[in-house]
């Protein structure tokens, strides 16, 4: 007899073969090209049964499973391996399974190598005997170790050893995903080696769980944020209460880009260390499976839409600037076309296009298209928004791909907070190749800068959006930043007129790098530029050297791996705070310093001196080899595609890293004389 699933509706059959993998693109799960948001509930523990499991008897299960589908549950997270019958079930009803490996994770488990010998097997043995099995979603490696314990072991080595236990999980089934489910006690162990960040969260008021959550989206990164557990207790907090916490955390959970949410628990029936726990009640339905008022809160998003429906959908204007970009225009023009947005418009300003951009834009008829000869990004800019007809401009490159929910990610952050501007982050797509691979993570790539979990000092000009207004009240772009530095100028501007840039992590664009060593070069070159061109505007905001001077964090960037120092941990009393917050050093003039120009000219004259002397070349050669080791240093922690991981890949990653800084340095220096050459020469002409 052939096993059968549910579709999500709850009816067509589909035979288990036919189950769709789940796959991770960015900070979401997809099915195929369809988004797939993980909305689920906590199943257990529970006392053994007379099957010899440590979950209900069949029939409760059966009705459990039934109820969760009428929910909208697609995924159920379990505490313990789960047997062969409950996963059948689990397909029946179209339930995933998040499935948690349990091992001696509250006692001293480094100090004995037979304990962690034991622990590896669990974990092996527990994903074999899930493999390959339709209703096996992910499996978690780990759930909250406790803060003494990890105090008692240091930081370094948990973390080795979860990294140990997920390779463990990937060898008995590398088609699997795996993560591990961290708390904000334990925030500094920084897993973020997994496939998707689970994090546990009991925070009830409202603001502190929003603020906790752009926490979390940036120790995310580029990952999926799971939101493994959280609840209300209901003997606590009564049962209308319950239903209304949760609504909020579920709305500021899928409204701020979460890929998921497991709320704690399905039921009151709860049984661990050898007891029955009764004066805790964090169902949804009680232990006799009567529903709480808040199964009915939970079933609106549940069945709804994902992201939730916007209180309002004010009109958008989304500009595309091209020059030349028929590599990657169709590819723009398509994802810009699908968007989940009900009121926007794309305008396409062609700055005197060569090639087929113009070709390949005319196919697209809801796009406007506005053609004019060559003036450079920021006059095409400007043109875009003189044409917008939305109050919210929004900013996309030509070789970028929009997520289907870029819109609605940005303008929700508009609508929560009184902000001019709101950015979001520009990942790299898959490459096929070794190179762009190796470019995509090399320093220089156009990043965001955020002096808080919400606030940005600078946004990536890539994916960017800002209020008309306030884009009419600075009068735009500056005219004379052709190729780049037009968004530097214009936050720095914004900011400077006292208004606050936002940063919403859900709201993707996929940007296509550089595809040669050339065009990255060619590509630092122009960012060099226009580091010349807006020091002369801003000169307070740049160092000794002429660099930018950020007072934020730089994500993004290989470059900010280069730093010196360790962060420093806020552990409170015997390493038990609940927050264990991370003060990460800024990165200071020293951390960058042999790659900078400067550093290798000198290099380049003690160590020619001192041959020619006699006299100590060694310190030039010193000087050199220090610089290579900070380049190997970067290109060994740079995430390279697993594809292209090899010696080759780190190498080039080395090297870019190297020429990169120069590259850009000596442009900048070039322009700043062209510029304070032509200022003398209008002087001299005055006189």
């Amino acid at each position: 007899m052939q096993n059968l699933t549910l579709s999500s509706s709850g009816c067509s059959p589909i035979p288990l073969a036919r189950r769709e993998a789940v796959t991770v693109k960015g900070k979401f799960f997809f099915i195929e090209e369809r988004k797939f948001f993980l909305k689920g509930v906590s199943y257990g523990p529970f006392s053994t049964g007379t099957h010899g499991k440590p979950f209900p008897e069949k029939p409760v299960v059966e009705k459990d499973f039934a109820m969760m589908a009428q929910l909208g549950v697609n995924c159920l997270r379990i505490y313990t391996v789960p047997p062969n019958w409950l996963l059948d079930l689990a397909c029946a009803y179209g339930l995933r399974m998040l499935i948690g490996i349990p091992w001696s994770q509250h006692i001293a488990f480094l100090d004995s190598s037979a304990v962690q010998a034991e622990i590896r097997n669990c974990i092996a043995s527990g994903v074999k005997a899930c493999q390959n099995h339709p209703a096996a979603f992910a499996y978690l490696v780990g759930n909250e170790i406790p803060p003494d314990i990890v105090r008692w072991h240091g930081q370094r080595r948990v973390r080795a050893f979860v990294k140990e236990l997920m390779a463990v999980a990937k060898d008995s089934d590398p088609e699997t995903l795996v993560s591990y489910a961290n708390y904000p006690c334990t925030e500094y162990l920084n897993i973020d080696f997994t496939d998707f960040l689970c994090f546990n969260v009991y925070l009830h008021q409202e603001k502190d769980f929003r603020r906790y959550l752009s926490r979390l989206h940036n120790l995310a990164g580029d990952k999926p944020l799971v939101l493994s557990e959280f609840g209300v207790d209901s003997i606590r907090e009564g049962t209308q209460a319950q239903a209304e916490i949760l609504s909020q955390k579920l709305s500021s959970s899928f409204e701020m880009g979460a890929a998921g949410t497991i709320i704690f628990s399905w039921t009151d029936e709860w049984f661990t260390g050898g007891y029955a726990i009764q004066d805790w009640a964090f169902g949804l339905v009680d232990a006799e499976r009567n529903k709480k008022p808040a199964f009915d809160t939970v079933q609106q998003y549940y069945t709804g839409p994902l992201p939730p429906t916007l209180p309002k959908y004010p009109k958008v204007s989304v500009v595309v600037c091209a020059y030349n970009a028929e590599r990657t225009m169709d590819s723009c023009l398509a994802s810009l076309k699908d968007l989940n947005y009900p009121n926007y418009e794309v305008i396409v300003v062609n700055d005197g296009s060569t090639d087929r951009t113009l070709e390949i834009t005319q196919r697209y008829d809801y796009v406007r298209l506005i053609s004019q000869e060559n003036k450079g990004l920021s006059v095409a800019r400007n043109v875009g928004i003189t044409a917008a007809t939305g109050e919210i401009v929004a900013f996309t490159d030509s070789d970028c791909m929009a997520d289907p929910d870029w819109l609605t990610y940005l303008v929700a952050k508009f609508l929560s907070s009184n902000l001019a501007a709101v950015g979001g982050p520009n990942l790299s797509p898959p490459e096929d190749s070794l190179v762009p691979a190796c470019v995509a993570v090399s320093p220089g790539v156009p990043t965001h800068v955020l002096l808080s979990d919400e606030v940005a000092e600078h946004i990536a000009g890539c994916n960017m959006a800002f209020r008309r207004e306030a884009l009419q009240e600075i009068w735009g772009f500056d005219p004379q930043f052709r190729v780049a530095g037009d968004d530097v100028d214009l936050c720095w501007r914004l900011q400077d007129k006292g208004y606050t840039i936002g940063f919403s992590p859900a709201a993707i664009v996929w940007h296509f790098r550089r595809n040669t060593v050339d065009a990255y070069l060619k590509q630092q070159r122009g960012y060099g530029k226009a580091e010349a061109l807006v020091y002369f505007k801003h000169p307070y905001r740049f160092n000794l050297l002429g660099q930018p001077s950020w007072l934020g964090r730089i994500y993004g960037d290989l470059s900010s791996y280069l730093r010196f120092g360790q962060p420093v941990i806020y552990s409170g009393v015997f390493g038990r705070g609940l927050f264990q917050t991370l003060y990460e050093p800024s990165s200071s003039l020293f951390s960058f310093l042999p790659l900078t120009l400067e550093w290798n000219v000198a290099a380049a004259i003690f160590f020619l001196s001192g041959l020619l002397s006699g006299d100590r070349p060694w310190l030039g050669a010193a000087m050199f080899i220090i610089s290579c080791i900070w380049c190997v240093a970067g290109a060994l922690q740079a995430r390279i595609d697993p594809r292209f991981q090899g010696v080759r890949a780190r190498l080039l990653v080395a090297l870019l890293i190297y020429l990169g800084p120069l590259v850009r340095s000596v442009e900048r220096y070039r322009w700043r004389i062209r510029r304070l050459t032509k200022v003398e020469q209008i002087q001299f002409d005055e006189l």
